[in-house]
């Protein structure tokens, strides 16, 4: 019993520092921007006025979910979608650094219909 104990404690200790580094795979619609939270659904994108689609998904430096009105008040650099039908903004991920300092990465839908995405890489080209 003690033998089972000790590989599970084990197998979680050898787990977290894998599951740390992670690397996040974004879908090629998404942009960077960035972002500050009012009062919920109210944001500012890129310095305007904005708001979140109703069930939008805030994903934290963690990957998890971040609920909008946790989030008041705070400015970070994201990655970002919007719905097709509405342009309400659909899904954010608060950036890790390296997710930041992997560049470049469209800001603009012009930039990203031009660019290149290999998906693998999780890297966009610039023609």
């Amino acid at each position: 019993m003690y033998r089972c104990l000790a590989v599970a404690t084990a197998a979680i200790a050898f787990a977290l520092p894998a599951a740390a580094q992670v690397q996040r795979n974004f879908p090629q619609n998404a942009l960077r921007g960035v972002i500050t939270f009012g009062a919920p659904p109210q944001v500012l994108l890129n310095g305007k006025p904005a708001q979140l689609a109703p069930g939008a998904r805030i994903r934290g430096l963690d990957n998890m979910l971040v609920m909008s009105g946790g989030a008041m008040n705070l400015k970070a650099t994201v990655n970002y979608t919007f719905e097709n039908t509405t342009g309400l903004i659909k899904d954010v991920w608060l950036l890790r650094p390296e997710e930041i300092a992997r560049k470049p990465w469209p800001e603009t839908l012009a930039e990203a219909q031009t660019w290149q995405f290999d998906p693998a890489a999780q890297a966009w080209v610039k023609p």
